[in-house]
């Protein structure tokens, strides 16, 4: 069973405010940090691996753990997971922090994907990679369906119905958010982490335990920037259109254009910029360079 989500907690402050100041109590984001501990067959016996540390939002863990694996190409899907669970033989501080994922018998792992030496923290990502080769995106080139194209209209009130829609974020101001939404910019899954790159694995991971189609005629929008990692596990879960509130490397721009996803960035209510994909984008009278 998963944990129970945790993502704000009270705390008492001290707040100086002229021309008086007073103690009250303030909600604040949780951070606390996760390892993710595999348990796989090779040669008819059992082995175990720690493969990453992140620092997250407690809440979803089993999503994040799912959504990381697939977006770093270690799973196909979730049919290669036997179970998870969270690790019983641990220190009192520890409990609901460890993590075990045990694989199918017969499943066939890469073992050089382990050896990449994963640690995350909640603002850079995975970091300690063992070789540029091992960050490149091999994923096929996404298909663009001509009968489907965003209009400017659905792309500018997304904001403003994330932003109604994140609970936590409203009483912390420390949270990021990956959402879900269809073809006509209805909402269909949210969720929130401390960290861009655990919020995006979150989303991917649920939807892939809901058995969503995220390549068909989905929309996926980032509270933060976009680098070339969030752009990577977007990319390699199928999504063909990535919106964000803040800008996009150049890296993860020039990504964008050889996968074909529509990449979008400085989403605001009342306009955006096109970095990549401009054909799902339906604009009428003008041209998009």
């Amino acid at each position: 069973m998963e944990a129970t989500n945790s993502l704000v907690s009270f705390s008492k402050i001290y707040k100086y405010s002229k021309p008086e100041s007073s103690h009250f109590q303030d909600l604040l984001a949780v951070e606390a940090p996760l390892q993710i501990r595999l348990e796989f067959e090779k040669n008819k016996e059992w082995h175990k691996k720690d493969l990453l540390v992140t620092m997250r939002s407690p809440g979803n863990d089993f999503d994040l753990a799912l959504g990381f694996l697939f977006a770093e190409g270690i799973i196909e899907s979730d049919r290669d997971i036997l179970l998870m669970r969270y690790c019983q033989q641990v220190k009192p501080e520890e409990k609901g922090n460890v993590l075990i994922v045990k694989f199918v018998e017969g499943f066939e792992i890469d073992l050089k994907k382990l050896g990449r030496n994963f640690y995350t923290n909640s603002s850079c990502g995975v970091c300690g990679k063992t070789a540029i080769e091992a960050v490149k995106c091999k994923n096929h080139v996404l298909p663009i369906n001509p009968e489907w194209q965003l209009s400017p209209e659905t792309i500018l009130r997304l904001p403003e119905g994330l932003l109604s829609s994140q609970t936590a974020f409203k009483y912390t101001g420390g949270l990021h958010a990956a959402a879900l939404y269809d073809q006509y910019g209805d909402l269909l899954l949210l969720r929130e982490d401390i960290g861009r790159h655990n919020a995006l694995d979150k989303l991917i991971g649920a939807c892939l335990k809901g058995n969503i189609d995220l390549s068909n005629e989905k929309i996926v929008l980032l509270s933060g920037r976009v680098s070339y990692e969030m752009a990577q596990k977007a990319i390699n879960a199928g999504i063909p259109v990535l919106l964000a509130f803040g800008p996009p490397t150049q890296l993860s721009v020039d990504l964008a254009k050889e996968k074909q996803m529509t990449l979008i960035g400085f989403l605001k209510e009342e306009s955006f910029n096109v970095y990549s994909g401009e054909k799902r984008i339906k604009i009428v009278g003008k041209k998009i360079v």
